[in-house]
Formats: structure tokens, C-alpha cells, sequence
């Protein structure tokens, strides 16, 4: 099982790099196209519609096919979505192609609920958490290979690689057994994820504990790239920021271990205040950038312990429904991440570097009041059972 765990951990993080790798390029892809300063905070934002978009309607499909030929497919697809990224030649026919990359680069999601399909249930919080340690390398590394690749053949040849890259994992992608399938249509299924939402208030809490931890990772991951770019820093000195903070990769497992042993409320909680105190060294970051390479690693660490928290607890409300409870929690999660960046950037453009830092601070703190509140909240099942967990 280790070495399936190891390929879709590696698998998702080449997929969710592709939706990473415009943040330390933002003000490169702006002047080659003829884009603002200020308004390039929308290519991000436009990935992230598009992510959102693919979490209600495509990762749900997790639950009802086949999940290995799904994630085949979305890989190819999302080969081709990269391909019209590489090739593009005006701002419009980049935003489709990066709206693309997003719809599609939810495959992440299903490598997610595909591993914890696969593990027993005393596993799952460990499986999730292996998943997720390549979720966070393959976004903090999207940085620096990006950077590093622009440095040496231009921006698009980012892009054209990940599009070799996804090819290959849809040709490799290991056999699997069946999987238990929903006995619905299509429609009853996209139904059926809003009635997750009304029915969990578990998810319902840890859904919006995604918003504001993502909106807060994406503040500093989505603007950074401006103060370093006044310094005169090279793409590849901006993207090794990603490198040192993705030391953030080591909390998952512990994070997922942990959940498995029933300590998910106290991970979720001691993260979420960790992630509010980051934003005291972040917002040294014009005068040190060691404060920067500091604050980004406690950010890091804390914004990834409380998602495989968040995860692990959702999945095990109900398994058979894996695939719509992690699809619909990252909805918020895309967001997050969509409002972080374009405030962000907007904001910086207005204001500085301090107002960029006291948003961000502001979405933390609103993580800790939330996962205060979900520690008070139990699934209906739990209650019925007398469950404390």
C-alpha cells in the first residue's frame, strides 16, 4: 500500500503545482501580455474560479465512476488545458487556459478520497495525511520550479513541462479494485453534496475553517512576489521562499497520525492560533527576509495541520460519500485562495506591505474563532451515539 500511497502523493502534487506556478510570475506574465501591476492578482483568481467550479461538478463524479479511469482522464485533459497555457499569445487566451488548468487540477482532490478509499479506516487520517504531504510539497516546490524554469527558458516553458508531466501519470496510473459506487444520477449527486452541507454541521464548520486558513496562505503566497520583486530579487531567489517553506510538508503526516488517535480538535486549534501568530514576523518581510523565510515556515506549518485535520474529520462522517464531502470542503477552500490573492494584490498596490499582513492576520484570527466553534460541534450520528469525538 506504501508505494501507491507514495505515487498518488507525488501525482497530486504535480497536479495541484499547475494551479501554483503563475504566483511567483504574476508580474513576468503581466508585462509580456500587457497587463497592470495591479490587476494580475486575476490570473490567480481565475484559476481558483476555475478550481472551484471543478470541485462541485467534477469531483463529486469520484463517488459515482470508476475513480482510477476519472483520474486518468482528468490528467489528460488537464495535458491539453496546459498546452493552451504554453501557447498563448494574448490575455484572453491565457485566462481560458488558466481557467482550465484550474477546472481540471482538481484531480488532486480525487487522488485525496482515492487513497482513503483504499486504506482501512484506522489508516485513513495517515493515507490523507501522505496525500496531502504531496499536495503541500508540489505547491510550495510549484514556486521555485517556476521560477527556476523561467530564469532559464521563459515562463512558458513551465507549462509545457507540466503538460509532458501529466501525460505521463495518466499512463502509469496503477490498478486498483472496484470501488463501491452511488446509486445515483448525475444530478441527484451534485444535489446530494448541498444536502451534506445542511445535514454536517461538522462539515458545515470545518468547510469554512478552509475559507479563512486558505484565504490566509494565499494572502501571503499571492502578493509576496511584489515587496520581492522591488528588491530586485530573480524569479529563482523569489521561488526558493516556496522551497524553505515547505518544511510546512512535515506537518501533515503528524497532523494525519494524530487525527487517527482522536486528537484532530487539538491539532486544529493549536494550528489555527500558530497561523494567526506568523503574520508578527511576516510583516517584517521589506526589512528581513529571514522574518519572511521564518513566518512562511510557521504559516505553512500550521495552514497544513489543520487541513488534513479538517479532511480526515469530514471523510470519516461518511466514507461512501468521500468524494462529495471533500469536493464541496474545498470549495471553500478555492474560495479562500481566490479572495486571498486578488485582495491582496489589490490592497499592496493601495496600501503597503503592513495592510497586506493585517489581512492576512484578519483571516487567521478568523480560523481560530472557528476552530474554537468546532470544537463544540458534533455530527448528528456522533450525537445519537453519544460520541465525544
Amino acid at each position: 500500500m506504501q508505494p501507491q500511497r507514495l505515487f498518488l502523493a507525488v501525482a497530486a502534487g504535480v497536479a495541484v503545482a499547475n494551479v501554483y506556478f503563475a504566483q511567483p510570475l504574476l508580474v513576468t506574465m503581466g508585462a509580456d501580455l500587457g497587463i497592470a501591476p495591479g490587476t494580475v492578482g486575476a490570473f490567480v483568481t481565475v484559476t481558483q474560479l476555475g478550481y472551484g467550479l471543478g470541485l462541485f461538478f467534477l469531483v463529486p463524479l469520484g463517488d459515482l465512476l470508476d475513480r482510477r479511469r476519472l483520474i486518468r482522464a482528468q490528467f489528460a485533459l488537464l495535458a491539453v488545458a496546459l498546452l493552451l497555457v504554453g501557447v498563448a499569445r494574448n490575455a484572453a487566451m491565457l485566462l481560458i487556459g488558466l481557467a482550465a488548468v484550474g477546472l481540471l487540477a482538481v484531480v488532486t482532490q480525487s487522488l485525496v478520497a482515492f487513497a482513503a478509499s483504499l486504506s482501512a479506516p484506522a489508516e485513513r487520517g495517515r493515507a490523507v495525511g501522505t496525500v496531502t504531504s504531496g499536495i503541500v510539497i508540489g505547491i510550495l516546490l510549484a514556486r521555485t520550479t517556476s521560477g527556476l524554469l523561467t530564469d532559464l527558458a521563459g515562463w512558458r516553458s513551465v507549462y509545457l513541462i507540466s503538460c509532458g508531466l501529466s501525460l505521463l501519470i495518466a499512463l502509469s496510473l496503477f490498478k486498483a479494485a472496484p470501488q463501491p459506487r452511488a446509486q445515483l444520477s448525475y444530478p441527484a449527486l451534485l444535489r446530494s453534496t448541498v444536502t451534506l452541507w445542511r445535514e454536517e454541521p461538522v462539515f458545515r464548520a470545518r468547510s469554512l475553517m478552509a475559507f479563512f486558513i486558505f484565504a490566509a496562505f494565499s494572502t501571503l503566497w499571492s502578493s509576496v512576489v511584489l515587496p520581492l520583486t522591488e528588491q530586485s530579487l530573480t524569479h529563482t531567489e523569489i521561488g526558493a521562499f516556496g522551497l524553505i517553506a515547505a518544511a510546512g510538508a512535515l506537518a501533515a503526516g503528524p497532523a494525519g497520525r494524530l487525527n487517527d488517535r482522536g486528537h484532530g480538535q487539538l491539532v486544529t486549534t493549536g494550528a489555527s492560533v500558530l497561523l494567526a501568530s506568523s503574520w508578527l514576523l511576516i510583516v517584517w518581510t521589506p526589512r528581513s527576509l529571514w522574518a519572511l523565510a521564518i513566518g512562511a515556515i510557521v504559516l505553512d506549518l500550521a495552514v497544513q495541520a489543520v487541513h488534513v485535520s479538517n479532511q480526515s474529520r469530514i471523510i470519516e462522517l461518511r466514507p461512501s460519500a468521500g468524494s462529495r464531502l471533500i469536493g464541496g470542503y474545498m470549495i471553500f477552500y478555492s474560495a479562500g485562495s481566490g479572495l486571498g490573492a486578488i485582495l491582496s494584490t489589490t490592497l499592496y498596490s493601495w496600501s503597503g506591505w503592513t495592510a497586506v499582513c493585517l489581512l492576512g492576520a484578519t483571516f487567521s484570527l478568523g480560523a481560530v474563532a472557528t476552530a474554537v466553534r468546532a470544537g463544540r460541534v458534533t455530527s448528528p450520528a456522533s450525537r445519537s451515539s453519544g460520541s465525544s469525538r
